[in-house]
């Protein structure tokens, strides 16, 4: 029988885990974060200055703890052109997690206002496909911070399925490095920061699913070259007064407007009421959009660090969706005179271990045994909530694992 390691709890490495373990493989799964409470995630941001603010989370599932329930096909096309088709896997994950927009009543007066302004200008807005539990969730507001109601799909809900299947999972272990001989893996070193032990651990399978910025140095420890191509995803949120609004206690992002190069949602951002607090303005007297550019592959991650700047077409497109945006919030009424935007943040980084460059088709790298999965080995940054793409991906690898 199969002995597998997977490095990483997110998306990625929940999703590998637990099919796997449901088909009867021996799966250890190690994170370097600890478990917490979906409320108390927020706690665990972990986020880097890398010429653009990162925003990550380090704990037991990761970032989505804090994402906003986006569910939406990303890179599809690139990804069936390099031979991976992933059409089953995404219609698996949509059925099993009852992927769909939220009914009316959980559409807040700022977000239907806006979607109201953008029709006005020609810019019609859809509702964003959401894994989210209607049932369970009342706007409040806090899906960046944790759910405090469990109403989100997160990797902690397939983490615990593969618990129940008899994986292993060991939380505050650091792999150190993947250990390889002949050309192929043979399992992973790590530390355990709060006792000082190191350990090896042995395995014929290692799965890297550590995040953009953590898998290329795991890479590199086994002799590979990972780390260039790395983008983000650049944001910003753009906002300004609208009194009373009591925009900040909606569900975030919960209508989506595509555009070629950007895409825009509504998303409150409590910097935007920081930019205002010289005019006294208050949290509940802001409407915000999303911008989101599929940045140029143009950072890098290396023994130094992680680095990304922003590109000539990078500032471009971001001044077209801030227009754009600023457009339509004045639409929704509010005071032009008060628009203002968040420094320049990345939500998704990918692309340091790239399908076609760093893995394979199958998401295995030139040692045999070795895997990544996670938005490393995107091709290209998909200027939008990657997750479902990764949880795909994931299923299928996992059929690729217990197939051969």
């Amino acid at each position: 029988m199969k002995n597998v390691i997977v490095v990483g709890s997110g998306a990625g490495g929940a999703t590998v885990a637990r099919e796997l373990a449901l088909k009867g493989v021996s799966v250890t799964l190690i994170e370097k974060g600890k478990r917490v409470t979906t409320d108390m995630a927020f706690q665990c941001y972990d986020n880097l200055d890398i010429g653009v603010e990162l925003l990550k989370t380090s704990c037991l599932g990761g970032t989505t703890l804090v994402t906003a329930g986006n569910a939406v096909r990303t890179c599809q096309k690139e990804f069936k052109q390099m031979g991976i088709d992933l059409s089953p896997e995404f219609q698996e994950t949509e059925d099993e997690l009852k992927v769909r927009a939220l009914p009316d009543t959980h559409f807040g007066e700022g977000t239907l206002k806006i979607m109201d302004a953008a029709f006005s200008l020609g810019l019609p807005m859809e509702k964003m496909p959401k894994f989210i539990d209607p049932s369970k969730c009342i706007p409040c507001g806090k899906c960046a911070f944790g759910c405090p109601r469990d109403a989100k799909w997160s990797s902690l809900d397939y983490l615990d399925e593969a618990l129940n299947q008899g994986a292993q999972i060991l939380e505050n272990t650091i792999v150190t490095r993947i250990s390889t001989s002949h050309g192929r893996v043979n399992g992973v070193e790590t530390f355990n920061p709060e006792n000082g032990l190191k350990t090896e651990y042995n395995a014929d399978t290692v799965i890297v699913c550590s995040g953009a910025t953590q898998t290329p140095g795991l890479l590199r420890s086994a002799g590979l070259v990972a780390g260039e191509h790395l983008f983000v995803d650049t944001f910003v949120t753009v906002g300004g007064v609208l009194p009373g609004i009591n925009f900040y206690k909606e569900v975030s992002m919960n209508s989506l407007l595509k555009k070629d190069g950007f895409i825009l949602a509504p998303h409150y951002s409590s910097l935007l009421t920081s930019r205002l607090d010289k005019r006294d303005i208050q949290e509940k007297d802001i409407l915000g959009m999303m911008v989101k550019i599929p940045d140029e592959s143009s950072g890098r991650v290396d023994d130094n660090g992680v680095f990304k700047q922003s590109t000539a077409k990078d500032v471009g497109l971001m001044a077209e969706g801030c227009a754009a945006a600023g457009a339509i919030l004045t639409e929704a009424g509010v005071d032009p005179d008060t628009l203002v935007s968040t420094p320049a943040r990345g939500a998704h980084p990918g692309g340091t271990a790239a399908v076609g460059e760093v893995v394979d088709k199958n998401l295995e790298t030139e040692i045999e045994g070795l895997y990544v999965c996670d938005a490393s080995v995107f091709p290209r940054a998909p200027g939008a909530p990657p997750v479902l793409t990764i949880l795909a991906l994931a299923k299928r690898l996992a059929k690729h694992i217990t197939n051969q």
